[in-house]
């Protein structure tokens, strides 16, 4: 699997602009803030739907532009596809497979899938609960469809319980609808848990053993998926984690009525990531944290390959300059295989002998 080419149209700060890619290493180099990570972050919306910077799908429309596309020729094993997503200001999105309008989010996300290991997922190791919880997210819904359209759903599920439990006191006829609302999102809640469950037990199949490889065998990574303490077993039957939680959410009604605050669901579950068994949240020092985040990353893309058949593309978001030069060596050659699109403010340093190298400046590729 590789993008071939990409155009962006008002997207970020690329009035327009068309790259045309090549199927293995491609190097975008220039200043900050000239348009890099726009061209990475296009890249992983078309893959996830998502964009994993923007707050607001309207960030991503430059500015004074009434919207933005971005569309890619992707080269699958056995054909090819066109991916457009447009965005328009005050109006929402459209996506396209082929030509064709996508309803469902579900049916967009995962036909291109990719990898993207930036300086921010440091916060995966080292960041709050949530930041691991949009990892999972973010890999899960390429891989599955289905998780995609079971978290769309239950995010807004969740959205009307908080209100609810935040309003309730001010309109107490918000409470009817509570019961119906707890009832679905522990259905749609178990699905999610089920799919995190497996997609761990997959990382931890493979980020200990990269690990080891980066750190020359010192130190030992563990992950583990910890969900709402209801579920006893997040690999049993959806059925049976959809009752624990349905149980859990009335037993704590009076709780989440009292708090205002959402108590219960697949919102609150942790990625628990510890090296030579401590916490790394707590106790990895910053070379551990980027030697953890790494492995995770890498372990998703051997997941990805094992699951497609084929490498997916992996963007490398100036994250080379703040390895060592060991660590550096190692993920360019463990990378070899498949595309690689990766961005530096300085190309110097690295061999771009057999790279395609892009320079950009002010949302243009320079001359």
């Amino acid at each position: 699997m590789f993008v071939s080419s990409v155009r962006l149209a008002d997207w970020r700060n690329y009035h327009e602009e068309y790259f045309e890619l090549s199927p293995a290493r491609n190097v975008i180099c220039g200043e900050n803030a000239q348009g890099k990570t726009n061209l990475l972050e296009a890249i992983c919306y078309l893959a996830s739907g998502r964009s994993f910077r923007a707050g607001r799908e309207a960030e991503l429309i430059r500015e004074g532009a009434p919207r933005a596309e971005a569309s890619a020729d992707v080269v699958l094993s056995d054909r090819g596809l066109h991916l457009r997503a447009e965005l328009v200001r005050g109006a929402g999105r459209r996506l396209y497979s082929n030509g064709v309008r996508e309803k469902r989010v579900g049916d967009f996300v995962g036909r291109l899938r990719a990898v993207l290991f930036a300086p921010g997922d440091l916060s995966l190791v080292s960041g709050a609960p949530g930041e691991r919880r949009r990892f999972l997210d973010t890999a899960l819904s390429q891989m599955r469809p289905r998780y995609a359209d079971a978290l769309a759903q239950y995010t807004r599920l969740h959205e009307h319980r908080t209100r609810i439990l935040r309003d309730w006191r001010d309109t107490p006829s918000l409470l009817d609808a509570l019961d119906a609302y707890s009832e679905r999102a522990a259905k749609v809640g178990a699905a999610l848990i089920g799919y995190r469950a497996r997609f761990v037990r997959g990382l931890s199949a493979h980020a200990p053993r990269l690990h080891g490889e980066i750190s020359g065998g010192r130190e030992a990574l563990s992950i583990s998926y910890r969900t709402d303490s209801a579920v006893t077993d997040p690999f049993a039957p959806e059925s049976a984690i959809a009752a624990e939680l349905s149980a859990h959410f009335e037993a704590r009604r009076e709780a989440e009525l009292a708090s205002g605050v959402a108590l219960v669901g697949p919102h609150r579950d942790e990625l628990e990531i510890s090296i030579e068994g401590r916490a790394a949240r707590a106790y990895a020092s910053q070379g551990q944290t980027r030697t953890a985040a790494l492995a995770l990353k890498l372990a998703e893309r051997e997941l990805f390959a094992e699951d497609l058949g084929e490498l997916p593309v992996l963007l490398l978001d100036d994250v080379l300059s703040e390895l060592d030069p060991s660590r550096r060596e190692w993920v360019l050659e463990r990378v070899g295989d498949g595309q690689v699109i990766i961005t530096l403010c300085d190309a110097s340093g690295l061999d771009t002998t057999s790279a395609k190298v892009f320079r950009i400046a002010g949302g243009k590729i320079a001359d």
